[in-house]
């Protein structure tokens, strides 16, 4: 199996400090919907790992987060592509909860519904310290990207060692492909 984990605001979408609160609001990068896709045809299995801790802030309900979800499997599948899980972790900064990043809770929910081997190749791939964070506790390869927060997160420093920092996550997709089908 090769899995790869992306966070979803600032990596798959546009990310807002006011948070994504609606469909009407969720707006792909360009590029993530067809690089997703591109990597489900070159056989990752992809999951998504995201804190939306609007929801404990009362800004939008669980019901509005499936719809946007819904709308995002969507349009990877009408790209050709497939999100085999998303995790999402609902409490707030102070809640004390064990999956909000960068405690690794929802990558261990994505190992256990994905029945991910310990031999797999992992991949976490997102745009702050503490999605990279999530991922390192469980052995996953760092990838920062530039787009959301990941140009603040590279000049504050202090990434993980051997993170790999790509422009976006189609330039990302085209690193891991070409690698795996160099055999490396």
């Amino acid at each position: 199996m090769k899995l790869v984990i992306l966070d979803r605001d600032g990596v798959i979408n546009r990310d807002s400090d006011a948070f994504i609160k609606s469909v009407a609001e969720f707006e792909p990068l360009p590029g993530s919907i067809e690089a997703i896709a591109d990597l489900t045809r070159a056989g990752f299995t992809i999951a998504v790992a995201t804190n939306q801790s609007g929801i404990a802030r009362g800004l939008f309900d669980q019901a509005e987060l499936e719809r946007i979800h819904g709308k995002l499997k969507a349009d990877v599948a009408a790209a050709g592509g497939r999100i085999a899980h998303i995790a999402f972790c609902p409490h707030g900064p102070d809640d004390a909860c064990a999956c909000r990043k960068p405690l690794p809770g929802m990558i261990d929910e994505i190992i256990e519904t994905l029945n991910v081997p310990a031999d797999a190749e992992r991949w976490m791939v997102g745009d702050s310290l503490r999605d990279l964070q999530a991922g390192i506790a469980r052995a996953y390869r760092p990838v920062l990207v530039r787009t959301g927060k990941g140009e603040k997160t590279l000049r504050d420093g202090g990434l993980p060692p051997e993170t790999i920092v790509v422009d976006n996550l189609a330039q990302f997709a085209s690193f891991v492909m070409k690698r795996v089908n160099s055999g490396n």
